[in-house]
């Protein structure tokens, strides 16, 4: 495993969004944010958006804090601004919202094509080119405002931008993610040059092959993030998200046994050091799968439900982390949210850290002394 990016045992960190402070409303509406930041007033509003949530975190008790994906913007339902973040910073997409390519031609949409259709479509028109993505820009404002090591998020993987797309110039998802996958790396290693020791891929497109239905394509996946990965020197995190937009299931209602039938074909991922994976949600089904993981591979576990706005006891939490250690390893092991706190009051989020920070506490006594 590569090297630990605290001493803690059983460290604690949050996964994908934070809910954005009501006042923070500027929209980078397809700009490179060196142009956005032209405009003084948004170069504040973000800089102190990121103070703001990274100072949540940290007073919650969270060891490693990340800048909750303030860098997207709020105009595609709850996740889908993250994708668009990506294609409107990368040559080789039409900038246009097009309908979503699932829901081409369906008269009656169910509650999943219906998100992917406010979530929408886009035009590969041309090769994959210059991107302006600027996570390393983004990486340093945040590491100036944080007192704990900070977690960068890698944005929407290849695959997962692979996957709504309609093609005119390449011919398929494989044949676009391993175009993408060069300027994944470069954005990785300077982020790496910047600072930065502890990465996450946010690729959703481990589950396509339950969609497609073709085991083949276990690896080329495989071997489009070992291309993102290679030759970059930091603690690398691949998150496997089981769907979350406005607390609803996209991915968990119809796969249930996802992680169990996934994970296997990615166990030997060249370059990556932990699977970051949402438990919490089903109330930890499935954590003894965990057992399975290779020697070399840890665990970031979400034990945080993050699709209500109950907040939980730290003995809740707790309970649900002693089920994580007893099929991993505690020093293998990171606890986190599940994914994406975005549509929760910042005051629930909060609050939920603080419970995330407690049971952690309660666990590491036990299994420490400490």
């Amino acid at each position: 495993m590569a090297t630990k990016i605290v001493d803690t045992l059983l460290p604690t960190t949050m996964v994908g969004s934070y809910p954005r402070p009501h006042w923070f409303r500027h929209q980078l509406l397809g700009r490179d944010v060196r142009v956005a930041f032209k405009e003084v007033q948004h170069e504040e509003a973000y800089e102190d958006a990121v103070a703001t949530v990274v100072r949540d975190q940290e007073e919650a008790g969270l060891d490693i804090v990340t800048d909750g994906n303030m860098w997207y913007d709020d105009y595609i339902g709850a996740i889908g601004a993250f994708c668009w973040y990506l294609y409107e910073r990368i040559e080789g997409f039409d900038p246009a919202k097009e309908e979503h390519p699932s829901t081409v031609g369906v008269s009656e949409r169910n509650v999943t094509q219906e998100m992917l259709h406010d979530w929408g479509g886009v035009i590969n028109d041309g090769p994959v080119g210059k991107s302006r993505l600027r996570f390393a820009d983004l990486y340093k404002i945040t590491a100036r405002h944080a007192h704990k090591p900070v977690k960068v998020s890698i944005g929407a993987g290849p695959i997962n931008l692979a996957w709504h797309v309609f093609f005119k110039h390449y011919k398929d998802p494989r044949e676009l993610s391993f175009a993408l996958a060069p300027l994944f790396n470069q954005e990785m290693k300077e982020c790496v040059a910047a600072g930065a020791k502890y990465l996450q891929i946010e690729d959703l497109g481990a589950w396509l092959p339950l969609f497609t239905g073709n085991k083949d394509d276990y690896k080329w996946i495989r071997e489009v993030i070992e291309q993102c990965c290679e030759g970059v020197n930091a603690k690398i995190g691949w998150h496997f998200c089981f769907g979350n937009a406005w607390g609803n299931d996209i991915l968990s209602g119809s796969f249930p046994e996802g992680y169990q039938t996934v994970l296997p074909y990615f166990f030997e991922t060249k370059g990556i050091d932990e699977f970051v994976l949402d438990y919490a949600n089903r109330d930890m089904k499935g954590i003894d799968f965990l057992k399975n993981l290779p020697k070399n591979v840890g665990v970031q576990a979400g034990v945080l439900d993050i699709r209500t706005n109950m907040i939980e006891s730290p003995e809740v939490v707790a309970a649900r982390i002693r089920k994580v250690v007893a099929a991993v390893p505690a020093d293998k092991v990171t606890l986190s949210t599940d994914c994406g706190m975005k549509p929760l009051s910042r005051m629930v989020a909060k609050m939920k850290l603080h419970a995330l920070a407690q049971g952690a506490a309660i666990v590491r006594k036990e299994v420490a002394g400490v």
